[in-house]
C-alpha cells in the first residue's frame, strides 16, 4: 500500500538528508518526496513509501517523529502537456477533493484525497503502464 507519511524537520541543511540516511539505513525505498517550508524555522516533508511499518521504525530510531500518514494513489502517467489537467480535472467531475499532490520517481503522480475509492475508480483510465 502506498503510504504518505509527513514529517516537520528544522529548517536548516542537513535534515532531509538525515531522513533519506536514516531511511536507506532500513532498507526502506524513498518513492518520491516534496518538502516545502512550512514558517517557523521548519519543513514539510511528505515521504512516499511502500513499507510503513518499516518506515515508521526507521523514523523513530532518528527521532523524527511522522506527524501524519494517509494512503494515497499513485497514478503513472504520460509525461506530456496537460496530463495533471486532465487528471485533475477528472477528479473535479467526480467531486473529489484533492488533499495531496506530487511527482515521484518514474513520472508518478502522488494524490491523497477526501474519497480515496472514488479517486481510484476515476484515475483507473489514465493509468499508462510503468517505464522500465
Amino acid at each position: 500500500m502506498a503510504t504518505d507519511l509527513t514529517v516537520y524537520l528544522d529548517d536548516h541543511p542537513g535534515e532531509l538528508a538525515r531522513v533519506g540516511e536514516l531511511l536507506g539505513s532500513h532498507g526502506v525505498n524513498i518513492e518520491g518526496v516534496c518538502t516545502a517550508a512550512a514558517g517557523g524555522g521548519q519543513a514539510e516533508v511528505h515521504v512516499l513509501v511502500e513499507d510503513m511499518a518499516t518506515a515508521c521504525t526507521a523514523l523513530d530510531s532518528g527521532r523524527v517523529p511522522i506527524a501524519a500518514d494517509q494512503e494515497v494513489v499513485v497514478v503513472p502517467v504520460a509525461d506530456r502537456p496537460g496530463v495533471l489537467g486532465d487528471i485533475t480535472r477528472e477528479l473535479g467531475k467526480a467531486n473529489v477533493n484533492i488533499t495531496l499532490a506530487y511527482l515521484a520517481t518514474n513520472t508518478r503522480l502522488v494524490l491523497g484525497a477526501d474519497d480515496l475509492a472514488e479517486a481510484k475508480s476515476v484515475l483507473s483510465s489514465f493509468m499508462v503502464p510503468p517505464r522500465g
